[in-house]
């Protein structure tokens, strides 16, 4: 009773302190808003006080939960209450690729983007009723630990903490891409110094505490972004519908997209190109219309040449359909088919429920019971911005091409000039190249030039791109249209791509910038602005904690205390821990800095990857107690093997697919290769001991005592454990 009353009193505490901090952080944003508007108060001061604030407070957690007893540094102590471990894992799991990018995919794919919103929402499903009781009964401190205690040995936690830091190190890059495009937008700075403040911010509070800072850290962070997240988009809503509801009102804004593609003649509808009497709508509402494209692997082959100095030769552009091609080359066009959409679904879900920075949240909660709770939690905090990510893309949408496609270049808002400075939006009609010096073109550009079909005769030797007074006429050379358009010339030039009017397909958006640009988009104080880009850093920061800590955590723990030395004393595993969370920051810095469009799409990559070598084995080990240790190790490596086989052959070649899935879904064909794998070499090979047996029979029974799994966690079971 009197443990019980300690609790009560602990979590009200808790809830008064974080119900302080939100009450500040609302007032401290009145007060800046009015200082903007009332004393003219400058934009640089304002998104420099909102870092110091914010870097701040992330800090004085850090410091005041630091520690040097091992079951607080790996998880929390296990005693956070289900309401702020939900909390936490919402924050980190709505990485930067959830707050600042879904919204931007839902923006460029429409209706096939809530593949995206169903998989991730939907994987927490399957951790609620398939892992997190398990898990957390298991009481261990990381997924290669459950991995080694349940199938025994050393190589399954070996091969287990290999694909722990593979899956945690390509999607922490990720984040740390999302920080440095934060920080060069809202403070100024250049997008290096961006990724090493950032950093910075991230390394002061897991350095000190580990996980126990950074879960109360992520706690303050939910409360940042999911407010930062819902202002601007309401004011959009109230400015564009007269309803301040954005996740209610957005219908409204579909119905006027649909009438503007059709007037800017956007959206079509023609048979498909394979003969198959299918009929294909483009648009943003109508489904399943995107086709196969190696257009990301040419870019970032590029991207890499230019940064590295490299002359890696880039694959031929392809696209499935290709409209260029004769009837008899025609190759299956996949549009108008659910398969993709359907596997990316599936793998989404499957890849949420494997990764490990989430599986470990749930080892910080005291009990089985709150570690379901947390889970529904979690669910509740996810929904409130998955449910309004949709409206950021409609809204964003609807003002787009009502407000700057088809309008003169020169009389664009504002808005748009100030992402374009950045290079998140780009506008390719030709008349934007007067006056750019020749060997200084924009990306879209140069590849032209390269291909031939634009050509620039530098007349007067200036070393630059003379437009002025310039006229489009055309001329035909070997039977093929070309333009001239002042000292431009080429296939590439036409009367539409030098008329100074913005076409919707000159128009390139980094999805990135949908959500940090809606506040300047609806005419609000940048004082809202610096808020979102607080909330963008907190979703950034927070995903970043929990991913370096896994990866820290795999090395100091599963590698060196249980392989290597497992005799080391708890000081050397926490500073072990502490050196290997510094060195993966660092290596993530260094791939984050060239910034390649390889990188965003890592973050797909990273859940099928998760799909295909953790959620499989973890599945088996609490299900099927026949599964063994070899099994375990044959399905990992075999679905990561056909999972990054089928990854890198339909991302330089999109005529290797099957049923059109695309490399984003890699994981749907490794993940069943996993699973046979285990089930075959396990029946091939001697069943595990009686005693993971009857582990195994525990695991599934919450209502029994938690005395053997105690035992497992001090590493004082010897067959079992090791």
């Amino acid at each position: 009773m009197a443990v019980n009353e300690a609790v009560k009193l602990r979590n009200n505490r808790l809830a008064q302190y974080y119900g302080m901090f939100t009450v500040g952080l609302i007032v401290f944003s009145l007060i800046m808003g009015a200082l903007e508007l009332g004393a003219g108060m400058p934009k640089a001061w304002i998104g420099w006080t909102f870092l110091m604030l914010t870097m701040g407070m992330y800090a004085f957690i850090g410091i005041m939960s630091r520690t040097k007893i091992l079951d607080e540094y790996y998880v929390a102590g296990r005693n956070v209450p289900a309401v702020f471990n939900g909390m936490a894992t919402g924050a980190d799991w709505m990485s930067a690729a959830s707050f600042i990018s879904m919204a931007g995919t839902l923006y460029a794919l429409g209706y096939d983007g809530l593949a995206y919103i169903m998989g991730w929402t939907g994987g927490y499903v399957l951790l609620a009723l398939l892992f997190a009781p398990y898990i957390r009964k298991f009481g261990q401190y990381t997924i290669p630990d459950f991995v080694g205690a349940r199938y025994g040995g050393r190589w399954p936690r070996l091969v287990a903490a290999i694909c722990a830091i593979i899956v945690s190190l390509t999607y922490v890059t990720a984040q740390v891409v999302g920080v440095g495009i934060i920080m060069s937008r809202f403070i100024g700075v250049p997008y290096e110094w961006g990724v090493v403040i950032g950093l910075s911010g991230v390394l002061v509070c897991s350095f000190l505490g580990g996980m126990k800072a950074v879960t109360w850290t992520q706690v303050a962070q939910y409360i940042i972004l999911i407010i930062a997240y819902m202002i601007p988009v309401t004011f959009l809503s109230l400015k564009l519908t007269g309803f301040p509801f954005p996740q209610l009102s957005y219908g409204q804004a579909l119905q006027n997209i649909t009438v503007l593609e059709k007037e800017l003649k956007i959206s079509s509808e023609a048979p498909a190109r394979d003969g198959t009497g299918r009929i294909i709508q483009q648009g943003y509402v109508p489904a399943y219309n995107e086709g196969l494209s190696n257009a990301a692997a040419v870019t970032a082959i590029n991207q890499i040449n230019s940064y590295f100095g490299l002359n890696i030769t880039p694959p031929k552009a392809q696209s499935i359909p290709d409209a260029s091609k004769p009837a008899d080359e025609i190759q299956t066009d996949w549009r108008g088919t659910p398969w993709n959409f359907l596997a990316l679904t599936f793998c989404l879900m499957v890849g949420t429920a494997g990764l490990p920075h989430i599986l470990i949240r749930f080892y910080t909660v005291p009990s089985v019971r709150e570690s379901r709770l947390s889970v529904g939690w979690a669910l509740f905090f996810i929904f409130l911005l998955y449910f309004t990510a949709p409206a950021y893309a409609a809204f964003a949408r609807w003002e787009i091409l009502q407000n700057v496609v088809g309008k003169e270049i020169k009389s664009l808002p504002e808005w748009t000039v100030n992402w374009s400075r950045l290079g998140l939006i780009t506008q390719r009609d030709y008349t934007t190249l007067d006056g750019r010096e020749i060997d200084k073109l924009p990306a879209w550009a140069a590849p032209q030039v390269r291909s031939g079909a634009l050509v620039i005769t530098d007349a007067n030797g200036n070393g630059k791109i003379d437009l002025a007074g310039a006229t489009f006429s055309e001329t035909e050379v070997d039977g093929k249209k070309v333009g001239v358009f002042g000292e431009l010339s080429g296939t590439a030039v036409t009367k539409t791509s030098t008329d100074g009017i913005l076409q919707f397909g000159e128009l390139n958006i980094d999805p990135d910038t949908i959500v940090l640009s809606t506040p300047e988009i609806a005419g609000l104080p940048y004082t809202v602005a610096a808020l979102i880009a607080a909330g963008g850093l907190a979703a950034a920061l927070s995903t970043a904690d929990g991913l370096l800590v896994v990866i820290s955590s795999a090395i100091a723990h599963d590698f060196y205390y249980r392989i290597i030395n497992p005799k080391a004393s708890m000081n050397t595993r926490i500073w072990l821990g502490k050196t290997m969370l510094v060195v993966a920051a660092v290596i993530a810095a260094l791939l984050a800095l060239p910034r390649l469009a390889l990188i965003a799409q890592m973050v797909a990559w990273a859940f099928s990857m998760a799909a295909s070598s953790f959620f499989p084995v973890v599945l088996l080990g609490i299900f099927w107690k026949r599964c063994n240790g070899p099994g375990a190790i044959a399905g990992m490596v075999g679905g990561l093997s056909v999972t990054l086989f089928y990854m890198y052959n339909n991302y330089l070649d999109p005529s290797f697919n099957v049923l059109g899935i695309t490399h984003l879904a890699a994981g749907i064909f490794g993940m069943p290769i996993n699973f046979l794998l285990c089930y075959i070499v396990s029946k091939l090979t001697a069943a595990p001991s009686q005693e993971i047996q009857d582990l195994v029979d525990h695991l599934r029974s919450p209502e029994l005592d938690d005395e053997l799994m105690t035992s497992i966690a001090s590493g004082k079971q010897a067959a079992g454990a090791r």
